[in-house]
């Protein structure tokens, strides 16, 4: 099955329930990927939910499901965050669509000191609605039973008071993220840095608040590579993978 889509009104179905896709989604299914009726897809609510069986309507703009399984995701712990810096073209939005597909919990667009791409005014929202865009479409395609939170536009202040084990990706720390201890954490947010890294004063105030310094290996990675690279160790380490 290579096909997820997402609604808002799921509810809480039971096997021989009949399940509707409308709007976009709808059309998506039925115009693009050509899905047609006796076709087995899964619809999911984003939020842990999903259900798949066979389309048993295909009309234009609703989509019918009666659905022969009903799987609830829980909540994995410890949640796992990335907190990416802007970036300039689209490697922020590269970082965050492979996040998705590595089972991120939430992004958090950050504004970092280095940071050549800025978002104000109303590039904010905009921005915003695109990473939600992304992280979605991401969710869709890797199959996930929940999609990741967005988190509003972050300062380096904010980012320092994030609750839970923060992570900074920096390529000089002493310690190597595979031997970080994660014990009785609930939330790790790892913070990677855009292309001209984490600014010194930056580092300062992330420690001073508590975040502790990690470094991935000898090579120095991308912006949009780091943290990838980072989710994939920790998910081996947390027996995810």
């Amino acid at each position: 099955m290579a096909s997820l889509y997402l609604t808002d009104a799921l509810g809480d179905p039971r096997p021989g329930a009949r399940v509707e896709v409308t709007g976009d989604e709808a059309r998506h299914a039925l115009q693009v990927a050509r899905i047609r009726p006796g076709e087995r897809i899964a619809v999911g609510d984003g939020r842990g939910t999903v259900v798949r069986g066979a389309v048993v309507e295909a009309a234009p703009g609703v989509l019918a499901v009666e659905v022969d399984e009903v799987a609830h995701e829980p909540e994995p712990s410890p949640q796992l965050w990335l907190a990416q810096a802007l970036a300039k073209g689209d490697r922020d939005e590269l970082a965050i669509q492979a996040a998705t597909e590595l089972g991120v919990a939430g992004v958090i667009p950050w504004a970092a000191e280095r940071s050549v791409t800025r978002w104000e005014g109303a590039k904010v929202a905009r921005n915003e609605e695109r990473w939600r865009t992304i992280v979605r479409e991401a969710s869709k395609q890797a199959i996930r039973a929940r999609v990741p939170e967005v988190a509003s536009l972050t300062t380096t202040a904010q980012l320092a008071g994030r609750p839970g084990l923060v992570v900074v990706l920096e390529p000089t720390a002493d310690v190597p993220l595979s031997a970080l201890a994660l014990d009785d954490v609930a939330r790790i947010t790892l913070v990677v840095g855009p292309e001209g890294g984490v600014a010194p004063r930056e580092l300062a105030r992330l420690a001073d608040a508590g975040a502790v310094l990690a470094r991935l290996g000898a090579e120095v990675l991308r912006t949009s590579t780091a943290g990838p690279a980072a989710l994939a160790v920790l998910n081996a380490r947390l027996g995810r993978w």
